[in-house]
């Protein structure tokens, strides 16, 4: 069986990861789907519904047979699955009674749901263990610099000081909450598929075989057959949705942070420009933000599948195959970018605080407010402040030597002084930081 991809030479490098591509591959479908045919075979056998020796011959078929993608692709357009010709591909492997054995009781999309189901557990090996990776690199930058002071933006204008070391601890909780949502579905939504032509498990009667299954394939059992109720792929598709959201956040603070007129991080290497030798573009978080705006119209596609006909849907599950693979493969490349990104961010702290300086202390006026109400009120001091900061940016003066000038500021030169110092005015930001490492370190084989 020879390795098989559908992703570009030209791009696909830049949208994934090989750990995870490695998972989601033609190849890797096809063994899923072979994984399958072959417990089916086993189960069977140990329950007597098919004898040993034909089971054997259908093991022995699928271990060394030859199956290749391309072959299985094109001979299934006339049945709409290459379930079909892969089993008639395995039976012509085996004898009369060794076909007995194969396929038994099984409808096509029995193969397929379960062939997802493991392609996805499968591949979400790769995908948590760079999720966890980028998780380090967060702790590693929330640790350093907890208390490194930066402009918190809100509406992407400066609003109150914050710590470096907060927004990666943000960062970090977002993450290990993903890794919590994915690792959850991959351990128990991910199921077996099992119930026959129309969901009744007619031709064999066991419903036990079910677990059975489960337990050979490494996969969740289901209460009952579940073709056209999609939940499980919805969950799983939305979960990845979320990874990708997380991971977007993080690209895109680093490219508005990583802005000329900002430069407070950058990206250590890369981001040349075929046309501008001075460019150093913040690339991987690029990526990464490509990454991400492919996800929704897909997690949107297995949304839009859920709804489904009677027992067998008319085209739905067949629209989940290649969406949730290629879900698989950007929410891989995102991870993997980030983790990148992060491993090696560089991170300037006296930009940081330069930047803090930039509207002349504007942004310390709430704490100016706080300080003057336990005088005159809080609705007087806000008004009063707020006035006394449209002085200063029509003077072009700072706050403090507008506030200094003001004499309804019923505060001392070093009260206004201490008033307007960053590093007074940052509120629990260090013991938030401490929680979210705190948890994380608690986490269970972080």
């Amino acid at each position: 069986m020879k390795p098989s991809s559908s992703t570009s030479d030209l791009f696909g490098p830049l949208f994934t990861d090989p750990a995870v591509e490695a998972e989601i591959s033609d190849g890797a479908w096809l063994r899923a789907m072979l994984d399958f045919e072959r417990a089916l075979a086993i189960v069977q056998a140990r329950a007597g519904i098919v004898s040993e020796e034909a089971a054997r011959m259908v093991v022995t078929a699928i271990d060394v047979g030859h199956y290749d993608p391309a072959e299985l692709g094109a001979g299934a357009l006339t049945s709409g699955t290459p379930v079909v010709p892969l089993v008639r591909a395995i039976g012509a492997h085996v004898t009369a009674e060794g076909k007995a054995a194969v396929h038994n009781g099984a409808t096509s999309q029995d193969v397929l749901d379960t062939a997802l189901s493991l392609v996805a557990f499968r591949a979400l090996g790769p995908v948590l263990d760079g999720l966890r990776g980028v998780a380090k690199e967060c702790e590693r930058l929330a640790q350093r610099h907890r208390d490194t002071l930066i402009a918190g933006r809100t509406l992407a204008q400066h609003a109150l000081p914050t710590t470096f070391g907060l927004k990666c601890a943000g960062w970090l909780v977002a993450v290990d909450e993903a890794v919590d949502n994915l690792t959850r579905v991959r351990h128990e939504r991910l199921a077996v598929q099992f119930g026959g032509a129309a969901g009744t498990l007619a031709a064999v009667n066991d419903p036990s075989l079910t677990d059975q299954l489960a337990a050979q394939l490494g996969l969740a059992a289901p209460l009952i057959p579940w073709h056209t109720n999609r939940t499980r792929i919805a969950e799983l598709a939305g979960a990845l949705g979320a990874v990708s959201g997380v991971l977007a956040k993080i690209a895109q603070d680093v490219v508005l942070l990583a802005q000329t007129e900002v430069a407070e991080v950058a990206e250590a290497e890369g981001g040349t420009s075929s046309a501008m030798p001075h460019k150093h573009n913040p690339v991987r978080a690029v990526l990464v933000n490509a990454c991400a705006r492919r996800v929704p119209a897909l997690v949107s596609t297995v949304l839009s599948a859920m709804a489904q006909e009677h027992e067998r849907a008319v085209g739905a599950w067949h629209s989940e195959w290649q969406t949730v693979t290629e879900l698989l493969r950007l929410v891989g490349g995102g991870v993997r970018g980030v983790r990148e990104l992060l491993s090696r961010l560089r991170v300037d702290p006296d930009r940081m605080r330069r930047n803090l300086e930039l509207t002349g202390g504007l942004l310390m006026a709430e704490n100016v407010a706080v300080r003057l109400a336990a005088r005159i009120g809080r609705a007087e001091a806000q008004d009063l402040v707020a006035e006394v900061c449209r002085t200063a940016v029509l003077s072009g003066r700072s706050l403090r030597v507008a506030l200094e000038a003001d004499l309804r500021i019923d505060l001392s030169p070093e009260e206004i002084a201490e008033a307007l110092d960053p590093a007074g005015y940052i509120g629990s930001a260090g013991e938030f930081v401490d929680r979210a490492l705190a948890a994380h370190r608690e986490r269970p084989g972080r």
